[in-house]
């Protein structure tokens, strides 16, 4: 007989009905169950079909599962009298939580087929699809463990549920129209389909409907509607920020978009996140969706309920092809995932509601690709909490609670680091308490008490003044972890490289180790120690929190003439003269060496973008200039005072401004390459790590992968995990574990 232990995401996703059904094919006696951080099995059988069974375990897994180990151990033989899934017993261990999964083809199919008793039922799922994060309050995965315990099953859904022919078989979140959850309008006497054919309409005529999904509520509206997509900015206070869109399905998408292969792979996978695509001209989608970019973030339909908003059979002839679906949150505050909160925050003309409670938000993930590689730029639904694996961490148990923008936290023991769900900007209290209840509760999900917490070197953070309450609360060693390091630590996780590396960390503000702002640095480190052997030239930033969003204070910083600032019409007067005096006598002012604040200056003295309404719009409009330019350029500058100077020069002169933003990219790639050769023929280093929000930038990391390349160096970059703040919460676990 063989005891059987499979570690890795074998819950929620219809793993035990699986190895019944294979058991039985295989003439194999015995049990399975869970067990909370793994599923063990019991089988007994001939050599041949043991061997035969423990093969198939492996190679014919569920397609949303993901086996990570297995033991396999003898025992002596035991009669059993056929196999059974048996009671799941809780024992303690690595756990494994299964995200939530986007409506599979069968499910789908069914929701639209007169015949079928879940006939246009908004949360038809199976074994294979359907909520799982979000509605667990702990483990093991079973129905009476998650928010569908409210909701007894009917006769009809019970014989599912234990039908071992069934697809359905001990599927934890089934109901049907006769049982389960219901949708329903906030504040009027409609439910069920009549609430959806309401929203329908109201998207048809050009309004703007919330709606309630797996992991919290979205602002929808036609997004071709060019003045309704406007009165969602304004209610939304978010003038240019670009909104991600919904398209009823992948045919839509093409009319609109540029798709590879590989991005419809992710686009249509089961996890379902936003992708950006470029967008095909002209287009018809409203030119405020995402002004001035040349993508668009882009998601298809991922639960029932948005497949019936868009092919709902009613008498709505205009209904939209393509939606405006943002996270239905004010700005700065985490995704809404409550009836009240809906009602208090989000300015619509109705709200689509369902009485499944959400005990995890969660928000769509997105995705870039670079060099037909994905790019994640924030992880959440569909991929969180999946663990990274880092061999050779000690024992004990870390809390890592991220930075201050993009916030996601890391719970972390053993080998196995859980960053969490996106959590949003800290900087609102509103969003700090989010993130103390997400901690709670992820931290008893996955049963890890910690041991040390882990936090970022800024004093003045949110999350550097939570991590110490939480310290002094329960008396747990805290450790401050400079920024720029945990993001060349959270590269090197991803890529479970435990080596020395030469780090190169470009983003926009961090907490430097001299309490300067630091952000385009060079490190020799590995995973317990770093020096900082480099950075870009330092420069002023004078104003504040004002130069994190006006880009013109930096550039005058560079520039120091006022005559050539005026020419450049860089500002209004009064503003000049103001900010030269802060220069100039040094008040208000800090040395940066941000390149974040570098993209800032160039986009300003171009005159792509000399003030931002959001982060990273500076960057991101340079980076769509430069991609409209066809020239090449081999740059040779050893420091970013010169290649601002040449831009400067060109841009008197009157040369083309796409070329110059193409230009600038180049230069600063290769000066980045530069550096790095220099750093490993001193060092002897030949691998080196990009992180840092600036690495978001699919042209400028292209071009530094392929100088870098030339070099003969190795590279390690993000994928999967967030180049951004997103992902730093994984760096400081790492060097947490280290301790």
């Amino acid at each position: 007989m063989l005891n059987i232990k499979i570690f890795g995401i074998v819950q929620g996703v219809g793993f035990r009905p699986f190895v019944k059904n294979l058991a039985d094919a295989h003439k194999i006696c015995g049990s399975v169950a869970n067990k909370g951080s793994y599923v063990e099995i019991f089988a007994s059988g001939s050599d041949s079909d043991l061997k035969n069974f423990l093969d198939a375990l492996q190679t014919q897994n569920p397609p949303r599962s993901a086996i990570l180990k297995v033991d396999v151990n003898h025992l002596p033989d035991k009669n059993f009298a056929d196999f059974q899934i048996i009671e799941s017993v809780h024992e303690a261990g690595d756990i494994f939580v299964s995200p939530d999964i986007a409506i599979c083809e069968k499910c789908a199919a069914e929701l639209f087929d007169p015949t079928n008793r879940r006939y246009l039922h908004p949360f038809i799922n199976c074994t294979a699809c359907g909520p799982r994060l979000t509605i667990l309050k702990n483990m093991p995965y079973d129905r009476e463990r998650t928010s569908m315990s409210d909701f007894p099953m009917c006769d009809a859904c019970k014989a599912e549920y234990f039908d071992k022919n069934s697809r359905r078989f001990d599927a934890q979140p089934i109901c049907c129209n006769d049982c389960g959850c219901e949708v329903y309008i906030i504040g009027k006497n409609l439910r069920g389909h009549d609430a959806i054919k309401f929203s329908r309409k109201i998207l048809a005529n050009g309004g703007i409907v919330a709606i309630k999904g797996i992991g919290g509520f979205h602002l929808a509206c036609d997004a071709r509607n060019f003045s309704t997509v406007q009165r969602l900015r304004n209610s939304k206070t978010r003038p240019t920020k670009p909104f991600a869109v919904m398209f009823r399905n992948i045919e839509a998408v093409k009319r609109e978009c540029h798709l590879s292969a590989v991005e419809k792979i992710f686009l249509d996978s089961p996890q379902k996140p936003i992708v950006l695509l470029e967008k095909k001209l002209p287009s018809s989608i409203a030119e405020n969706v995402a002004p001035n970019i040349n993508k668009l973030g882009v998601l298809l339909p991922y639960t029932p309920l948005h497949l019936l908003i868009f092919d709902f059979p009613d008498d709505i002839k205009n209904s939209p092809e393509v939606l405006v679906m943002t996270s239905g949150n004010p700005s700065g505050v985490p995704i809404t995932v409550d009836d009240d909160d809906a009602i208090k925050n989000l300015e619509c003309d109705a709200i689509l509601s369902h009485n499944r409670k959400i005990l995890l938000r969660a928000d769509d993930s997105v995705m870039d690709f670079i060099d037909n590689r994905p790019s994640m730029i924030r992880r959440s639904r569909g991929y969180a909490p999946l663990p990274i694996f880092f061999d050779g961490t000690n024992k004990k148990s870390v809390l890592a609670i991220g930075g201050e923008l993009k916030n996601t936290f890391c719970l972390a023991k053993n080998n196995l680091l859980y960053v969490s769900p996106y959590i949003g900007d800290v900087s609102d209290l509103r969003t700090v308490e989010v993130l103390k209840k997400s901690i709670e509760r992820m931290g008893n999900l996955l049963e890890i008490k910690p041991e040390i917490i882990a936090c970022d070197l800024h004093p003045r953070y949110q999350t550097t003044i939570l991590a110490e309450k939480i310290s002094t609360k329960f008396q747990i060693p805290l450790i401050k972890i400079q920024h720029h390091y945990a993001h060349i630590l959270s590269c090197m996780a991803e890529n479970n490289f435990h080596g020395e590396v030469i780090g190169v960390a470009f983003d926009g503000t961090g907490y430097g180790d001299d309490k300067t702002i630091w952000g385009g640095e060079f490190f020799i480190c590995d995973v317990k120690n770093y020096e900082r052997v480099d950075s870009i030239k330092s420069f002023v930033q004078a104003g504040g929190d004002k130069s994190a969003r006006e880009g013109w204070r930096i550039a005058l910083s560079f520039i120091k003439d006022l005559d050539v600032a005026r020419e450049l019409n860089l500002a209004d007067e009064k503003n000049l003269r103001g900010v030269k005096f802060l220069l100039d006598k040094n008040i208000n002012c800090v040395r940066s060496t941000s390149v974040g604040r570098l993209f800032d200056a160039v986009a300003a003295v171009l005159g792509i973008c000399k003030v931002s309404t959001y982060e990273g719009e500076a960057a991101m409009k340079l980076q769509a200039c430069a991609e409209r330019s066809d020239k090449k350029f081999r740059a040779d500058f050893r420091n970013t005072d010169e290649i601002f100077a040449e831009i400067l020069t060109r841009r008197l002169n009157g040369e083309n401004i796409l070329d110059l933003a193409r230009f600038f990219h180049e230069s600063l790639a290769e000066m980045t390459a530069q550096i790095c050769e220099e750093l490993s023929l001193k060092s002897k280093i030949k691998t080196v790590a990009l992180s840092g929000g600036v690495f978001q930038n699919s042209l400028l990391s292209s071009l530094t992968f392929d100088n870098l390349n030339r070099c003969g160096l190795k590279v390690l970059r993000h994928e999967l995990i967030p180049p951004n703040d997103g992902g730093i919460c994984l760096g400081q676990a790492v060097n947490a574990l280290q301790n």
